[in-house]
């Protein structure tokens, strides 16, 4: 059966009005005020899951010794005394270990779900985004955009495939949810819809080992991808930190895991049955091949007849097979 997902119908002109609410950021925006740095709260949920300390420490040395460039964006709360982050929780982070006391901000009117979105958005035109934090980001964007679960943001992108590659009869693509979903790939400009649900929406499949090493930025998806079929974690773990360590290339990757794959097949011990169901086989294929020798032996083939005739007494008969069943 096929799945059905409801879906709310969507603005698609709201993207654009989305996308250019990120502009606020501009510091020459009349808004932008200073606020004491500890006024400033994190929202429940933030879409970002993992800071280079490496890199928010140098972004603190450059805050140090040139200020902070770029305002971060923030939105009033119940109380007086607080705002809740909206965009630019690494300079934020950054400034509070730079030391800073004050900190300029651009204060929009929003409500918590156009915060969330905006949140999205800025944290996707990040320069330093990796594919897996994409991936995951672009699912959350669209589920908050289209005001569905994520699951159902996969299960739509992928029926969108499967429609264009003509698999299932059409009844999505051409939808207006199928159009905001085309409009937010061509805004973001970083891949096609039809190569994200292909290459992309299969990381969120992966083992939560390698999702952990993507997030961290420190493998590419297509290594994640191979190295991803070795089934056994604490092998798989080994060659993640030989790839990590060694700055291994996808070729030397795939190399090193169809030689594990290999090794594993090998070491499977065969069944009793699966032995003699493989010897019979081996059997078969020597007759074929011997073909003409028996033929013209009939002292072989008398021999071969006597040997299937011991081994058909072996098995029981149809009428032994019967009771055997009506004893069960």
């Amino acid at each position: 059966m096929t799945k059905q997902v409801e879906l709310k119908a969507y603005d698609k002109n709201a993207l654009d009005d989305l996308f250019s609410g990120t502009s606020q950021e501009d510091s020459g925006n009349k808004n932008t005020i200073t606020l004491p740095i500890d006024s400033i709260i994190l929202p429940p949920s933030q879409p970002r899951r993992y800071f280079d300390p490496q890199k928010i420490q140098s972004l603190a040395e450059n805050i140090k010794e040139n200020g902070l460039l770029s305002p971060i964006v923030v939105r009033s709360t119940s109380s007086n005394d607080e705002f809740e982050l909206v965009a630019g929780e690494r300079r934020l982070r950054a400034s509070k270990l730079a030391g800073l006391e004050d900190i300029p901000v651009n204060i929009i009117d929003c409500d918590e779900n156009a915060a969330a979105r905006i949140r999205l958005v800025e944290n996707l035109q990040r320069e330093d985004l990796n594919a897996y934090e994409e991936t995951i980001g672009i699912v959350e964007l669209l589920a908050a955009i289209l005001n569905i679960d994520q699951k159902d943001v996969v299960y739509l992108l992928n029926r969108m495939l499967d429609e264009e590659k003509n698999k299932v009869p059409q009844n999505v693509l051409g939808s207006n949810e199928s159009l905001i979903i085309q409009d937010l790939f061509s805004k973001l400009g970083k891949i096609t819809w039809q190569s994200f649900a292909t290459t992309r929406l299969p990381l969120l499949k992966l083992p939560s080992d390698i999702q952990d090493v993507l997030i961290r930025g420190q493998l590419e998806y297509t290594k994640a991808h191979a190295i991803a079929r070795v089934k056994n974690e604490q092998a798989r773990g080994k060659i993640v930190k030989q790839a990590i360590d060694e700055g291994l290339s996808l070729s030397q990757i795939k190399e090193i895991v169809e030689s594990i794959m290999s090794a594993g097949t090998t070491d499977k011990k065969e069944t009793p049955f699966q032995q003699l169901a493989s010897r019979g086989k081996n059997v078969q294929g020597l007759l074929k091949k011997h073909r003409r020798f028996i033929e013209n032996d009939k002292k072989i083939t008398n021999k071969i007849n006597r040997l299937l005739d011991q081994i058909e007494e072996l098995f029981p008969s149809e009428t032994e097979n019967t009771e055997m069943e009506n004893l069960k």
